[in-house]
């Protein structure tokens, strides 16, 4: 069972419009949504109607509005029944004083009022009004029976008014609307995640990029590595409900959904790094950090001068951090990776035994279509002996397939249970 919070996949949200000026951010909101990568269908009443056309959410979300509770064309597609049972979310935003009074008192009269009674799906209002309509006695009456009856309400924001008035009522801007779904689909899956995921439980530290050796204040050794394929596997691992720690490189990614992320430059700030969350407790090392071989012996103060055709540095060999943390007494689950140009399934074997690694992925970064700056790749996988498992070519796919990919295979081997071989 596999889940990818990077992206909220096929989530379907009927974006409720009523009348009111703020129906105007709805259009922002609708942008928003899409952009986090969901479904929206929008139902208008014929207030909003009054504010902005239904033309412009047809544009945005690219679907039909639906306006009207007895449409012809709409029964004969996805009537108000089906357009119910449709939705993962129903969110009403601008949710008017007379709609929240239609849904306290179970009123059907119109398409969104009668939506609200037949969608079993979670509803959530977000209430923009004057700032006297909201706190009269009887709005404050329909709100309290609207969350008895589970509907989440998302409190207004307060300021200038369109009317001159200043005071709670004003509709939540778009962009946090829209976070705030995006957290509660999160979240939901989360909760799944721990519960049934992979790696439920477990603490996951995940090294990722390159790494900088500086020569100078503004010189450094360095790599090719982007993270991206670290990172994509912190996103798996989050989302098979494990605990993520990511110490990452010097790369220009966002850190996944739920993640820790710990900046380093060098390798021995990432030894360092490694060494201390060993010591807080973790139960598997993955290693997809591009380390850095060497390291200048005496970095200078200041810049390095051009002089002569010449530049003469020493370099010693920077510590071997997956080999270092499989070699300590509270061992985690060691996964090593192998970027190699040449003889890659020999090398990555040998680097299994020679490393002390349960499991090591490898890819030949040779290939212009995978590997370094690519969003694609492919991997071949091997097991340390003990657990008598035939070695896994993952053929190439994005980057976060083949993360969840190596999520499965990290799972297989934890969960190993030595059987009885026949060796005939």
């Amino acid at each position: 069972m596999n889940f990818d919070l990077s992206v909220i996949p096929n989530k379907n949200i009927i974006l409720g419009v009523t009348g009111g000026i703020a129906a105007y951010k709805s259009a922002i909101l609708v942008r928003r949504l899409k952009d986090a990568g969901f479904n929206v269908r929008v139902v208008m009443t014929e207030g909003a109607q009054a504010f902005i056309t239904p033309l412009t959410f047809q544009a945005l979300s690219g679907n039909p509005v639906h306006t009207q509770l007895l449409d012809p064309e709409a029964e004969a597609g996805m009537g108000h029944i089906e357009l119910a049972r449709w939705a993962d979310l129903l969110l009403v935003a601008p949710a008017s004083c007379d709609t929240l009074a239609k849904f306290a008192a179970g009123l059907a009269d119109d398409l969104l009022s009668t939506l609200y009674l037949a969608t079993k799906a979670p509803v959530w209002v977000a209430p923009a009004m004057n700032q006297q309509m909201w706190a009269a006695k009887a709005t404050q009456r329909n709100l309290n029976t609207l969350v008895e009856d589970g509907v989440h309400v998302i409190l207004p924001d307060a300021g200038v008014q369109a009317c001159g008035d200043v005071g709670l009522g004003r509709m939540p801007e778009p962009e946090d609307l829209a976070l705030q779904v995006t957290g509660y689909f999160h979240r939901a899956q989360r909760a799944i995640a721990e519960k049934f995921g992979l790696l439920a439980g477990k603490h996951v530290v995940i090294t990722a990029g390159p790494t900088r050796e500086a020569i100078d204040p503004v010189r450094y050794i360095s790599n090719h590595s982007t993270g991206k394929m670290g990172f994509a596997l912190a996103a798996s691992c989050y989302a098979a409900g494990a605990q993520v720690t990511l110490i990452a490189g010097p790369v220009s990614l966002d850190t996944p959904n739920g993640v820790r992320r710990i900046n380093v430059q060098s390798a021995v700030q990432m030894l360092d790094q490694s060494m201390s969350l060993l010591d807080q407790g973790c139960d598997v090392f993955i290693a997809t950090a591009a380390v850095a071989d060497y390291r200048v012996a005496e970095v200078a103060e200041h810049k390095i001068k051009k002089a002569g055709d010449e530049l003469n540095v020493s370099l010693i060999k920077n510590p071997d951090i997956v080999a270092t943390i499989a070699q300590q007494e509270k061992r985690p689950f060691m996964v090593g990776f192998a970027a190699e140009t040449r003889n890659v399934e020999e090398y990555a074997a040998g680097k299994l035994v020679a490393k002390k690694l349960d499991m090591i992925a490898c890819n030949d970064v040779s290939r212009a279509d995978i590997g370094f700056a690519s969003d694609e790749n492919a991997m071949i996988v091997f097991f340390a002996e003990q657990y008598h498992m035939q070695k896994r070519d993952l053929e190439k796919a994005s980057k976060q397939e083949i993360a969840q990919q190596l999520v499965e295979a990290m799972h297989d081997a934890l969960h190993y249970e030595a059987k009885d071989f026949d060796h005939d």
